[in-house]
């Protein structure tokens, strides 16, 4: 049995996927060498539209979503603070993701203020323009008919490589180093990849790549859980990043 994985990230364009398939290839077009998976890359507005195409070739096993889900009411996300941990001088890359109470007023000085009452501490405002797509996560994966998990790109790539990664991934050698760890992986990223090459960023790319690697190993049995067991909100959804 084929085993298809979706992994996501944001895009200037919406949203931006990479899918692995371990078996089989697309008609007409000639098979992975050995060690390398399949590979599609999908863009759409939206995030159920993004998987509706990625289902168009097969079902999904697993779709990972760089997105926080499962939204603190009060204080701080165990998986939040352990990405951070695990990423070191990457940390800044994962925001404290913001209470739900913050995040459900459009006003960012009001945001700001609820999440000092809720959290102990502000809302930056790097967190709080992801709050569209946090909130569009939040009510697609209510609906959902997939097993669909949360990751970071940076947490990942740190359990891909064994260690944080030295140098940032908008930069030469951080790009590079991306690729060369995902291809090491047997993801191989080559060509313009359509439409979703065109829509969006380099960084956009990898850290989709990096996504489907982790739901990969989410469908094989091997991803890391951070927590263990993930956290539950009043919300009901599990939160944890997974690698």
């Amino acid at each position: 049995m084929t085993v298809r994985v979706l992994g996501v990230d944001g895009c200037r364009s919406g949203w931006v996927g990479i899918v692995l398939s371990e078996a089989g290839q697309p008609a007409g077009k000639p098979g992975p060498t050995a060690g390398e998976a399949c590979l599609a890359a999908h863009v759409a507005p939206d995030i159920a539209t993004l998987v509706a195409i990625a289902e168009q070739a097969g079902p999904l096993s697993v779709v990972a979503v760089d997105i926080p889900i499962g939204l603190p009411d009060t204080g701080h996300r165990q998986a939040d603070l352990l990405a951070r941990a695990i990423i070191g001088p990457r940390r800044s890359s994962v925001f404290l993701t913001p209470a739900r109470t913050a995040l459900a007023t459009p006003e960012y000085a009001v945001a700001r203020r609820l999440a000092r009452e809720l959290t102990g501490r502000g809302i930056s405002v790097q967190a709080f323009s992801l709050r569209t797509k946090i909130l569009e996560v939040d009510q697609w994966v209510r609906r959902r008919t997939h097993h669909v998990v949360e990751v970071h790109p940076e947490v990942s790539f740190a359990q891909l490589a064994g260690a944080p990664l030295p140098a940032g991934k908008t930069t030469w050698a951080g790009i590079e180093h991306r690729r060369e760890l995902l291809a090491g992986a047997g993801i191989v990223l080559a060509g313009d990849l359509g439409r979703a090459g065109a829509a969006a960023g380099v960084d956009d790319i990898l850290d989709a790549a990096a996504a489907a690697w982790s739901a990969r190993r989410v469908a094989t049995g091997r991803a890391i859980s951070h927590p263990s067991p993930p956290e539950t909100f009043s919300d009901g959804l599990p939160a944890a990043i997974w690698a």
